[in-house]
């Protein structure tokens, strides 16, 4: 590791109060969502009061409506909105795109909202399959609008995708961030919501390096990258001194709590972390990306519900649509910032997964060589891998 690495980090990333506000304003939104809380969201267009449809009792109910003085409505993904039948094609155009809103019946149920938004509703409490009741519409959201906003910020909090939004008119003269500052109430733009990832991404920052002798690894540093709100950090294990100027042996590797910590035997994570960390102290050196992006990108409580799901029958893929999520929730882009902080711009990236080779190369690192990256498989997870290369495209 060249000395280039610290001064670069230290003058390279963007922490200016532009980029931080939109980042800590989505913080403070997705937080008071996960509280079962309510949040406004707002475009030039249009404002909204909002709140997570996992968090929607009758109490949250009449609140939202109570506030804004009109009637709710449930945003899903487009992915949820076809599991549970909802007519229409809503393509998903980027990350995020494809929400549908759905007006139902008055006054809006809580148990409604759990069956349309929630495939455990049915599992848990016996409640029959989602159907769409009686005179309900459905309406593509077109990207950028609030109401999309509100569904990523779901995602952002970990929780499910799906919103309960409630259109708010302000009174002549007052700004949306005015309105819910009188009532304590968090506001974002929805411009940061759907720029969150970007802006997080670009404002990463070193904040701590320690030596960690690993087994099998024992010339091992790990330095950890926060962004700019404070949010969860990234780490990158560098084993050896990798050469600046080379491709430099790499692995990205999202974290598995269940796999890497507990040994799961429903995936292949704890064998392609630990086999990653060995064959880069046999190559000599090279650098292992540890992503804070548990479950494909959906955490862990997501992750959990889709284990559920697929204790049903449904494949590993096909879970995640029933919660409404892609099948590949991840980003690439803090490993590429992390990349280039610690001074590499090509890789050999040991991985199955050809979209982890095209998204870095969307971010502009060079993959100069695919790595395989194949362990045995057991009976818990054989069905999980024949999916991940049937469906997924990997390479094994």
């Amino acid at each position: 590791m060249t000395d280039s690495l610290s001064s670069d980090a230290a003058t390279g990333t963007m922490t200016d109060s532009s980029l931080t506000a939109p980042l800590v304003a989505v913080d403070r939104a997705g937080s008071e969502l996960r509280r079962g809380g309510v949040a406004v969201i707002y475009s030039p267009q249009r404002t909204l009061l909002v709140g997570a449809a996992e968090a929607a009792d009758a109490g949250l109910l009449d609140r939202l409506e109570g506030m804004a003085q009109a009637s709710a409505r449930l945003i899903i993904t487009a992915r949820r909105a076809s599991v549970i039948g909802v007519p229409g094609d809503y393509p998903q155009t980027r990350q995020g795109a494809g929400v549908v809103a759905l007006t139902i019946p008055q006054p809006v149920e809580e148990t409604l909202v759990a069956v349309l938004s929630d495939p455990a509703a049915a599992i848990n409490s016996n409640n029959p399959p989602p159907i769409l009741p009686d005179g309900c519409l459905a309406e593509a959201v077109e990207a950028g609008e609030p109401d999309e906003a509100a569904v990523i910020l779901t995602k952002l909090a970990r929780l499910l995708p799906a919103a309960i939004v409630v259109p708010l008119t302000l009174p002549a003269g007052q700004t949306a961030e005015g309105w819910a500052q009188e009532r304590s109430i968090p506001a974002v733009a929805a411009t940061a919501i759907t720029g969150y990832h970007e802006t997080a991404a670009r404002t990463l920052r070193q904040v701590g390096e320690a030596r960690v002798p690993l087994e099998g690894a024992e010339n091992t540093r790990i330095i950890a990258f926060r962004p700019a709100d404070g949010g969860i950090e990234h780490l990158a294990i560098v084993i050896g001194t990798p050469e600046a100027g080379k491709p430099v042996l790499a692995r990205l590797h999202s974290e598995c709590f269940t796999g890497d910590l507990l040994g799961s035997l429903r995936c292949d994570c704890g064998d392609q972390l630990r086999g990653a960390i060995l064959s880069i102290s046999e190559a000599g050196a090279g650098v292992l990306l540890y992503l804070a992006q548990e479950g494909r990108g959906i955490g862990l409580v997501n992750k959990l519900r889709a284990y559920q799901l697929q204790d049903s029958g449904f494949d590993t893929l096909d879970a995640n649509g029933q919660l409404g999520f892609d099948d590949d929730e991840r980003i690439y882009q803090p490993a590429a910032e992390m990349l280039r902080q610690l001074g590499f711009d090509s890789v050999r990236l040991m991985t199955n997964n050809p979209l982890k080779v095209e998204a870095l190369a969307r971010h502009g690192v060079t993959v100069s060589e695919r790595v395989p990256h194949v362990f045995q498989s057991n009976v818990h997870n054989l069905s999980y891998l024949r999916t991940k290369a049937v469906k997924g495209g990997h390479l094994f």
